[in-house]
């Protein structure tokens, strides 16, 4: 009775940290049926005339069936007083053995096959030559039926070979989710050991009512199977036999079938199964998840320690609550998991609070080895680690597209003068409502001037650090999705044709990755812009286009020559200025009030359908105070050109296109708005808004009439350029012209 209730002692110590209430109404149970059991076979001992002896041993039989333990889930589990821990260490390592000693005897024998192969070799290219004649005569000997045979073996076999190793190779896409699924499955089966790792070392479990241990045992089934694929495909056996994820199967699956055929559970090395979060940096590989190598050093390193971490938290969990074997068990102590973790960390940490601690001599021994390895690792791994995070670049990550936000990148040369009148001019506030946001990429990162620039337009700016020379950088700031790229040239570079080839190499690079695109660029030299139409998938109908300086400023002056101040006149429009007042009556208030115009677009009233062009520039001009100098024709076969005062022929067309001299955007808006039954008696022209007899149903037709295919306001307002040296401006309905106006005053 002593040696069984100490027995049952020290498997109640071995418990995980839960469930001593129920193990000590087990025992109480279990004393009372053996004294139940003592007391019958006194009673029974006493009316039979045995002799002493054998009247013992009857006594003593019932007390060893009293120590049988019920089959229940928190209860440890005895088997007349012994545990059985040793027969599921028994099957791993009569398995990793076991095969370690077939592979090295059958290496054994194969090099002895192929030494005595190799003498009868020699012995027969020695009769080969003795029998010379025959092979000058030209007759061939036939091959040997055995050797045909060896030769199909050796055939089928390569067959296989071959076959399991594409399979785990993850070359197709069912080796890559066998990959996938054997490291999901390795996690399942580790996330089942945190479950059971809050239950006694060693206990009683019934396989039809434990669902854990079925889902456990079908995981190390579909395990065993991915290991023989594994071995047919290994090209060095014994190296196969030795590999880490080799010994982790050894050691975690013969012990689930051992559990099934004792009826019992020792928690023992599944731990082991955190040794394949190593693999996970690869997982993610074939994902296509992880392609940069600062981020796959920083998975790996991150997944080495972790599995590390865990691995030997799991082996301090178990020894600690087993207790050392010389001492029959005797000296455990009581440690959930993640105590343990908790106890490795704050040692591989060197900080070592105390509260938690080894007892055992093995944890002891244990501990000793892993701080010196733990500390190397802590402080090569973590530091290493906290380098790569910071290193990460602060512009790296990619643009969100916003649904029914526009948005357009701008790339080439980014300075802050650049981008300062890049936005002063896209971003002004004369142009009412700029729903479109501006993605800035560029190589190299943003002073701090620049910096603070983005940041008083962060709402409508952002900025990536990237190349477009790279796809990669290219799909991280959604070129795909972007309206247009502009490309921006330095206009002060001391080689100009250097600059050009540089951003014909941008654009080649932007539509090489996304040929629909729409690119705008700014070329220094005339003679650079051949080079473009080289380019197959640029197109000038699409809204490809290419601004360049040069010919801009000769332009400029050949116009000035024509006509004086034309050149002062067309940059006064070009630019955006706001309206100055000026108290005094001198010139400079006019000048300013003329400077603060610019050109916009806007589709005219059906109210003018039907007028002639300069009936409807005088209707315009006296009631709505705008100057309208153009329109868009379409003509019968549904192509647009730019008519500049036409004349009286010409009539206005349902969803024509003026094109106005105004100061703002929601000036040109009135010729949109105006209702002559609403606002024939308006004299302010600030009042003509919206109307309540406007239909809107109107608007949007003519709105998907015309493809806009980039527009800066929402209201469907725009600028116009004209172009020098022709006196024509070169516009379409499906063409933003102010964005050439932004490129030319950058």
């Amino acid at each position: 009775m002593a040696n069984g209730g100490g027995g049952g002692g020290s498997s109640g110590g071995g418990g995980g940290g839960g469930g001593s209430t129920l193990r000590m109404s087990s025992n109480i149970h279990a004393n009372l049926l053996s004294l139940d059991a003592s007391s019958s076979s006194s009673s029974s001992s006493s009316s039979s005339s045995s002799s002493s002896s054998s009247s013992s041993s009857s006594v003593h039989e019932p007390k060893m069936d009293a120590l049988i333990i019920p089959v229940t889930m928190e209860v440890p589990c005895d088997s007349r007083g012994q545990r059985m821990w040793w027969a599921f260490l028994a099957s791993s390592m009569v398995t990793f053995f076991g095969g370690l000693f077939i592979i090295l005897l059958w290496r054994t024998l194969k090099y002895l096959w192929t030494v005595c192969c190799h003498c009868g070799g020699k012995t027969k290219e020695a009769q080969k030559i003795n029998n010379g004649s025959s092979q000058a005569d030209g007759t061939l000997k036939p091959v040997d039926e055995k050797e045909e045979a060896v030769a199909a073996e050796v055939g089928w076999m390569t067959s296989v070979k071959d076959w399991a190793g594409v399979m785990i190779s993850a070359q197709t896409l069912t080796g890559r989710v066998l990959v996938v699924l054997v490291f999901a499955l390795s996690i399942g089966a580790l996330v089942i050991y945190f479950i059971d790792s809050s239950n006694p070392i060693e206990s009683c479990q019934n396989f039809y009512k434990d669902f854990t241990l079925q889902i456990d045992m079908a995981f190390n089934v579909f395990f065993l199977l991915y290991f023989g694929l594994r071995f047919i495909a290994a090209n060095d056996k014994l190296w196969f036999w030795l590999e880490v994820n080799s010994v982790v199967d050894f050691f975690t699956v013969p012990p689930v079938f051992v559990s099934v055929y004792l009826n019992r559970s020792w928690l023992g090395l599944r731990f082991l199964r955190a040794l394949r979060l190593i693999q996970f940096s690869e997982i993610l590989q074939f994902l296509n998840i992880l392609k940069t190598s600062n981020s796959i050093k920083l998975v790996n390193l991150l997944s080495i320690f972790i599995s590390t971490w865990l691995t030997a938290a799991g082996f301090i969990h178990l020894v600690e609550n087993s207790g050392d074997p010389w001492e029959n068990f005797q000296n455990n102590q009581a440690l959930t998991y993640w105590e343990c973790v908790y106890l490795l960390m704050v040692t591989m940490s060197t900080v070592g609070y105390g509260d938690v601690y080894a007892k055992t001599t093995l944890g002891r021994l244990f501990m000793v080895f892993f701080i010196l390895g733990g500390l190397a690792m802590f402080a090569s791994y973590v530091p290493e680690i906290i380098e790569l995070i910071g290193n990460r670049k602060k512009y790296g990550g990619s643009y969100s597209a916003v649904s029914g936000r526009k948005h357009i990148v701008v790339c080439g040369h980014i300075t802050l003068e650049s981008v300062s009148n890049f936005l002063k001019d896209f971003l002004h506030k004369d142009r009412d409502d700029v729903n479109v946001e501006i993605v800035f990429l560029h190589n190299i990162s943003p002073n701090l001037e620049l910096e603070a620039l983005f940041k008083r337009h962060f709402t409508q700016v952002e900025f990536y650090q990237g190349s477009v020379l790279n796809p990669h950088d290219l799909a991280r700031v959604k070129i795909e999705s972007a309206d247009a790229c502009l490309i921006l040239a330095n206009k002060y570079c001391a080689d100009p044709d250097a600059e050009d080839a540089s951003n014909i190499m941008r654009v080649i690079s932007i539509k090489n990755y996304h040929p629909k695109i729409r690119i705008i660029t700014q070329m220094l030299q005339y003679h650079n812009k051949a080079h473009l139409l080289n380019i197959p998938s640029w197109n000038w109908k699409e809204g490809d286009d290419a601004i360049c300086l040069a010919e801009l400023k000769l332009g400029f002056i050949a116009q000035s020559c024509l006509a004086q101040g034309l050149s002062t006149m067309l940059a006064n429009l070009f630019s955006m200025r706001s309206f100055i007042k000026i108290e005094e009556d001198t010139w400079q208030k006019y000048y300013l009030e003329g400077v603060s115009n610019e050109m916009y677009t806007e589709y005219l009233s059906s109210a003018f359908v039907g007028l002639s062009f300069p009936t409807v520039c005088e209707l315009c001009f006296v009631k709505l105070k705008l100057l309208m100098i153009a329109i868009e024709y379409k003509s019968a076969n549904r192509e647009s050109r730019i008519l500049i005062n036409p004349g009286n022929h010409l009539k206005i067309q349902e969803g024509t296109l003026g094109f106005f001299i105004a100061s703002d955007a929601k000036e040109v808006k009135r010729a949109f708005f105006y209702c002559k039954a609403c606002h024939d008696d308006i004299t302010d022209p600030k009042r003509i808004k919206k109307c309540g007899c406007k239909r809107r149903k109107t608007f949007l037709q003519l709105f998907y009439k015309c493809q806009i295919g980039f527009t800066l306001p929402t209201n469907n307002t725009r600028r116009v350029v004209s172009m020098p040296g022709t006196w024509k401006l070169r516009t379409r309905c499906t063409e933003d012209i102010s964005l050439f106006v932004v490129l030319m005053v950058t």
